[in-house]
This record gives structure tokens, C-alpha cells and sequence, in this order.
């Protein structure tokens, strides 16, 4: 599994690119039901952190294929 440094430094390129690109996208991240743990018990780790990549990568690929579903229409 990666090291929590490189997954950190994976979701920050991933949630730059989607600022720059998708800016109507970066505005509900916030809203994201799948964030990163948090409460009485959770604990941050590399699969916390990694789970979230993978979310973010999902959300991203199905915009990027509606804005072309969109765009081939």
C-alpha cells in the first residue's frame, strides 16, 4: 500500500486539477459523502486516505464522461 505522503500528495494534485478544471465540481467537494473518517474512534491511516482517493478519481471520471456524453449530443 502507498505511504500516506505519496496518497496526501495524490489527493492534493487530484483536488488542484479538479479546482482548475472542473470549478463548478471544486465547490461541492465539501459535500462529498465520502470523506475521511472522523469521530470519537476513527483514526487516520493510509487506507482512510487512499478510500478517499478513489472517491475523488470516481467523482472526476463520471464528470469528465457526462461533460462527453453532453458533448457528443
Amino acid at each position: 500500500m502507498k505511504r500516506l505522503q505519496e496518497l496526501m500528495k495524490e489527493i492534493h494534485d487530484l483536488t488542484l486539477k479538479i479546482e482548475e478544471q472542473y470549478p463548478e465540481l471544486y465547490r461541492h467537494l465539501d459535500e462529498n459523502p465520502a470523506t475521511i473518517s472522523r469521530g470519537e474512534h476513527s483514526q487516520i491511516d493510509t487506507k482512510n486516505f487512499s478510500d478517499y482517493l478513489e472517491s475523488l478519481k470516481a467523482l472526476l471520471a463520471h464528470v469528465a464522461n457526462h461533460q462527453r456524453e453532453i458533448a457528443t449530443e
